[in-house]
């Protein structure tokens, strides 16, 4: 198995403190949003390994998969998702609210971006949708306490959230979301939300952050979207959503045309191997509400929080109805026989707490490591180890 070595992104919405304090160095001041591990091209882990002339070479995993995909990530998973790792494992620190967004399913994001590939639409335009063929479920496991949004409230609901902050312009989206069936209500009220004059939408956030503001509770994070987003439709789009708070250990799945956005915390996030984000609002980039609409799934639903139960090995599974990706966790015991993890899919192991070994490599938090299809892992000592791999 390998060390992996990662890079830290400093997106602006990013926690200033929580992936140092996890671990364990001193904050830079700057926010630290996102430690990447695997193999996306953006920004690959590396490792070191003897290279052909016996010295250690640092390498991208990218670069290590694609000169031998079968070994390294086993002939099933290569026949099921080609040549490449399909997953990527994240820790994601969010001090300030993410965007609004939704992600398409494989279909739409391989109709969506052949189109924009037959346009010719140059892939790092800012108005460019589709930057891949793949679709991107998620899933993020709270290591603090977490909070966000996930999928449509009943209309009804959305209602009485909107009538309780007392803003007289938000009664027309009231108004519709109790005149029309769930699908057309949840609909047409996004879409005017959307399409709504600026300066216009710009005063009702206004009102509906100081609302928010005097009447805190859960209305509270209204308020803190607000006040990072002054003016932004996305406020008003997000009062159509469940709000979830995530207890440490707890997980969310986010399926294609769900509409999510994360509000705070320290999490492990798992995606698909893909950056298709349609965004609704909560951000300065740009919205295509057509397409956005297309994407959607208008209906509601229960955000159905996750909590994994062990398996007589120890290790807490987190279901969802994707073969991209895997994760469980293992909190490992004092004097607890080693666990034996080895499998036939490739695999990345994270700590998050204490210091296990992986093989003969100690970890502390923050600490990964990836283990190629079919090689030895058994893992020991003391501490909490996600593990990724995929269903092949």
């Amino acid at each position: 198995m390998d060390r992996l070595s990662n890079t830290v992104r400093p997106y602006a919405w990013g926690s200033t403190t929580a992936i140092p304090n996890l671990l364990g160095v001193a904050p830079t001041g700057e926010p630290q949003a996102e430690m990447w591990m695997g193999a996306h091209p953006g920004a690959p882990s590396r490792i070191t390994r003897t290279g052909t002339d016996t010295a250690p070479a640092e390498q991208a995993l990218t670069d290590v998969i694609a000169a031998d995909p079968a070994r390294e990530l086993g002939r099933p998973a290569v026949e099921k998702f080609g040549p490449r790792l399909p997953f990527l494992l994240k820790l994601l620190a969010a001090g300030a609210p993410l965007s609004l967004q939704v992600h398409p399913d494989l279909a739409q994001a391989q109709e969506g971006y052949a189109d924009e590939e037959r346009r010719s639409v140059p892939i790092d335009a800012p108005h460019r949708v589709y930057k891949d063929a793949n679709h991107k479920p998620e899933l993020i496991c709270a290591l603090t306490p977490f909070d966000g949004l996930c999928g449509f409230r009943r209309p009804v609901e959305a209602a009485e959230a909107m009538e309780a902050l007392g803003v007289d312009s938000l009664k027309p989206y009231a108004d519709l979301l109790r005149a029309h069936p769930e699908e057309a209500a949840l609909r047409e009220v996004l879409t005017a939300i959307l399409t709504a004059d600026p300066a216009q939408m710009a005063e009702t956030v206004t009102a509906v952050a100081a609302a928010a503001e005097r009447i805190g509770g859960s209305y509270a994070p209204y308020a803190r979207a607000a006040h990072h987003f002054p003016g932004d439709a996305g406020v008003v789009a997000a009062l159509l959503l469940n709000y979830v708070q995530l207890q440490p250990g707890e997980a969310l799945f986010l399926d294609a045309g769900v509409p999510h956005a994360y509000f705070g915390g320290l999490g492990v996030e798992i995606m698909a191997n893909s950056d298709n984000v349609l965004r609704c609002g909560l951000t300065p980039k740009h919205i295509d509400v057509p397409e956005l609409l297309r994407i959607v799934r208008f209906e509601a639903t229960d955000p159905g929080i996750l909590r994994p139960e062990a398996s007589p090995s120890g290790e807490e599974l987190y279901e969802t109805p994707v073969d991209e990706f895997r994760l469980s966790r293992f909190d490992l015991s004092p004097g607890a026989a080693p666990v034996d993890l080895t499998a036939a899919t490739p695999q990345i192991l994270l700590c998050t707490a204490g210091a296990p070994k992986a093989g003969e490599l100690g970890l502390v938090p923050g600490d990964s490591v990836f283990v190629p299809a079919g090689e030895k892992a058994e893992v020991s000592g003391t501490g909490t180890l996600f593990r990724a791999t995929v269903v092949a």
